[in-house]
């Protein structure tokens, strides 16, 4: 069954830690903190300094969150650190890693090479976090078999074949709004269950596949709601009204889909 989702398919609980011999699930709000504990852990065993320990008041505060909150979080691995010393930094980043699937390589079709596409194509972040752009697609003629970050561009007609020889997993649509459910369509077709949304519109998909949805300009204006409550009386510029354009320009394919940015 195909259904509307608003922006994203939530997955409210995955697994974790085992109890009593099935997978004890983890809240989706718990997901995301133990994603940026990993940043932070990642960094700290990565860097200078050879941190072999961490405490919880530490990691807490440069993960932007309360130390309380941070052990329940952990509690889901199982892993409780030691009293007065704290979490094994090496130990600690592994178990986040598993229980997140970023011990393994996730590989990634990036569908809209404009210029935001271009960005997250030669993003070198995400390798070091187990995900792979092995797939680039787009239609403008002046961008299919270009190179972008060693790897080419090919025309979207050929996602079927390239995803399922390249075990993709993972699609991004960068694209505008008018090409993206047809993006989705396609990637779904092609055997991705996993899309990372970019374009400002509601995909439908199926029951399967999960959607995450990246609005920047939500992310903007939530933002801006929370400095107005700062200072609510300050006079803000008067903005007109403009008619939305995508930023790599309009559709160059009238009867295919854009796949710009």
């Amino acid at each position: 069954m195909i259904r509307p989702v608003e922006g994203k398919r939530v997955t409210e609980q995955v697994g974790g830690a085992r109890e009593g011999g099935r997978l004890r699930a983890i809240p989706e709000a718990t997901v995301a903190r133990l994603a940026q504990y990993l940043q932070v852990l990642t960094a700290l065993d990565s860097g200078a300094s050879g941190r072999a320990t961490i405490s919880s008041e530490r990691l807490a505060r440069s993960a932007g969150v309360n130390s309380a909150k941070l052990r329940k979080d952990l509690s889901y691995l199982g892993s409780y650190g030691i009293r007065g010393v704290g979490y094994d930094v090496g130990t600690l980043t592994e178990e986040i890693s598993r229980t997140l699937g970023a011990h393994r390589a996730h590989r990634v079709a990036l569908v809209g090479l404009g210029n935001l596409g271009q960005a997250l194509a030669g993003y070198p972040g995400f390798a070091g976090r187990g995900f792979v752009i092995s797939a680039l697609f787009d239609v403008d003629p002046a961008r299919v078999g270009r190179e972008v970050g060693g790897r080419t561009i090919r025309h979207l007609d050929e996602a079927g074949q390239v995803c399922r020889a390249a075990g993709v997993t993972i699609g991004v649509i960068a694209t505008p709004a008018t090409a993206a459910q047809q993006v989705a369509d396609i990637l779904v077709a092609a055997g991705i269950r996993s899309i990372l949304n970019f374009a400002p519109v509601v995909l439908t998909v199926p029951d399967d596949v999960e959607v995450r949805h990246v609005d920047l300009a939500l992310e903007l204006q939530i933002l801006a709601f929370h400095e107005s409550r700062r200072e609510p009386d300050r006079p803000g510029p008067r903005v007109r009204a403009e008619p939305e354009q995508p930023a790599g320009g309009l559709p160059v394919e009238s009867t295919r889909v854009a796949v710009t940015s």
